[in-house]
């Protein structure tokens, strides 16, 4: 699956008038991945994971930062550790809240990089899970652009690879950039990436 695209992250974080460390570590770790400083912006989160052991944001980002590192790395040696800290963070974030879209699709995307890092290896191991995680994350949130964007692009990938027609799944992006323009987090620093690149798959979509 290597035409899968390198998912772009677009940060929309709110700020709240009272905020406590958590919110300004949290913000603080947003402000160092904005400005390109993904070894600080993980560190940081890694700091507030282990200061705020009932909060799944954290793991998540480090799992996400992982995730996108590897997309264009090519040492082997370091696309295992950064997939295996990526999925250790994941599972502490799994430790704290269940049945979550945003976790179903990162843990998707986690094993959407194995399968692009060797797909001989593992692509009959982790494709039919990885459709699996989408469906479940679609079930639990139909509206989320996210959700509707990562099933998509999957099925479009698999579509490319079985040399089948992915016309209907560019519909999918649509509806997803569509539910993008409304889109409003449940809380502050939940994930609210993807619009730009949900936007570049569909104009490749047209050509």
């Amino acid at each position: 699956m290597k035409q899968l695209i390198i998912i772009t992250v677009l940060f929309v974080t709110g700020m709240v008038s009272a905020q406590s460390n958590y919110d300004k570590g949290m913000q603080k770790a947003f402000d160092f991945w904005k400005n390109n400083q993904w070894t600080e912006a993980e560190q940081l989160f890694e700091r507030i994971a282990a200061a705020e052991p009932d909060q799944w944001l954290p793991n998540y980002y480090i799992a996400q930062l992982n995730s996108l590192k590897t997309w264009e790395e090519k040492d082997a040696d370091i696309v295992k550790a950064q997939l295996e800290k990526a999925q250790n963070a994941l599972n502490e974030a799994m430790g704290v809240v269940r049945d979550n879209a945003d976790i179903l699709v990162m843990q998707a995307q986690i094993l959407t990089n194995w399968v692009a890092f060797d797909g001989m290896t593992y692509g009959m191991k982790y494709s039919a899970k990885i459709s699996e995680l989408y469906n479940r994350a679609y079930a639990l949130a139909p509206n989320n652009p996210m959700v509707v964007l990562g099933r998509a692009e999957w099925n479009m990938g698999s579509a490319r690879y079985f040399g089948q027609d992915t016309a209907p799944f560019c519909k999918d992006v649509e509806k997803a950039i569509e539910l993008f323009a409304n889109f409003k987090p449940e809380k502050p620093f939940y994930p609210n990436w993807g619009r730009e690149h949900a936007e570049s798959v569909l104009r490749s979509c047209n050509n």
